[in-house]
C-alpha cells in the first residue's frame, strides 16, 4: 500500500522531500545504512526483482536439466560448476556508493572476503561433454522464460528508459549542488576532492581484484567513513533519491502506454516462471 502511495505522489512527494531537506541544513542523520531505507521508487514497480532473478534461476535450471536429460546426459546437476572456474569481475554498489558505516569502518570500500557476494555453484562441474551441449539447452530455457515477450519493444523498454532517467538524474543542479557539499565536506576530512560518491567508490586507489573487492587499506576505509559521514551529515543519498522519484515519476508520466506494456511484458515472465515451476519443481 505505501509503494502504491509513493507512486501515485510521486512527483509532490519529492518536492516536498526537496523542500525540507534543503531548508533544514546539515544534521547527522544515522537512518540510511542501505538504499532500501530510502524506500520505493516509481519505476521499482517495472524492474526485475532479486525475486524474479532467484525464481527465473531456479526454472531455468530445472528447463536446462530436462533438456540436458533429452540430448544424453540424465544426472546433469542443477547448480554446475563450469569445466574449468572462470575469473569473475563483480562491482558492487549502491546507486548511490557506500552507506553503511560499519561496513565503512571495517571494509571500506569493499566487504568481507570470507563471504563472497557471488555464491559458488554447488553441483558438480560439468563434463566437457555436458559442456558442449549446455549452451544449446540454456539458450532454449531463456527461449521458453520469454515466451510470449516481444524483448527489443517491451522487455527492455524500462532499463532502457532508466538510463536515460538517470542521465537527467546526474544534471539535476539540485543533485550537483548536493554533491559538491558533500565533496567539499569528504576534503575537508583530508580526502580527495571527488566530483560525487560513485567516483569515490570506483577510484582506482582501491585496487580491486578480479572478484571485485577492494584491498581494505586504512586510507580507503578512512575515506569511506569520511565518505558515508558526509553523506549522513548532509543528507545526500535522500535528496539523491527523492531527485530521482521526481524524474522517475514525470518520465513514467509522459510514456505511460510504453510503461504499461513493458509492466505485461514482465508479468508474462512471471507467469511463465511460475508455469515451469508447476511443471517441473
Amino acid at each position: 500500500m505505501a509503494r502504491r502511495g509513493w507512486r501515485r505522489l510521486g512527483v509532490t512527494a519529492g518536492v516536498a522531500v526537496l523542500a525540507a531537506l534543503c531548508g533544514s541544513g546539515p544534521q547527522p542523520s544515522g537512518a540510511i545504512g542501505s538504499s532500501s531505507d530510502l524506500g520505493p521508487l516509481p519505476a521499482d514497480r517495472y524492474a526485475y526483482t532479486p525475486q524474479d532473478y532467484q525464481r527465473s534461476q531456479r526454472a531455468s535450471a530445472l528447463l536446462v536439466r530436462q533438456c540436458m536429460a533429452d540430448r544424453g546426459h540424465p544426472d546433469f546437476p542443477l547448480d554446475p560448476r563450469y569445466p574449468s572456474d572462470p575469473v569473475v569481475a563483480t562491482a558492487v554498489g549502491t546507486d548511490y556508493g557506500a552507506l553503511d558505516l560499519g561496513t565503512a569502518r571495517r571494509w571500506g570500500y569493499g566487504w568481507d572476503p570470507a563471504k563472497p557476494l557471488v555464491p559458488r555453484p554447488k553441483g558438480r562441474r560439468m563434463t566437457n561433454a555436458e559442456y558442449a551441449d549446455w549452451p544449446d539447452c540454456n539458450a532454449e530455457a531463456n527461449q521458453r522464460l520469454m515466451r510470449g515477450i516481444d524483448l527489443k519493444r517491451d522487455w527492455l523498454y524500462a532499463s532502457s528508459r532508466a538510463v536515460e532517467v538517470d542521465k537527467a538524474v546526474k544534471r539535476d543542479p539540485r543533485l550537483r549542488a548536493a554533491w559538491d557539499v558533500w565533496s567539499r565536506c569528504v576534503a575537508r576530512q583530508g580526502f580527495a576532492r571527488y566530483p560525487d560518491p560513485v567516483a569515490a567508490y570506483t577510484d582506482n586507489a582501491w585496487q580491486r581484484g578480479s572478484d571485485g573487492n577492494t584491498q581494505h587499506t586504512q586510507r580507503e576505509r578512512d575515506t569511506a567513513v569520511a565518505d558515508v559521514t558526509c553523506k549522513r551529515r548532509h543528507h545526500t543519498a535522500e535528496l539523491w533519491h527523492a531527485v530521482q522519484a521526481q524524474r522517475q515519476a514525470a518520465d513514467i508520466a509522459r510514456h505511460r502506454d510504453r510503461y504499461a506494456a513493458g509492466l505485461r511484458a514482465l508479468r508474462t515472465y512471471r507467469a511463465n516462471i511460475a508455469e515451469v515451476l508447476r511443471e517441473l519443481g
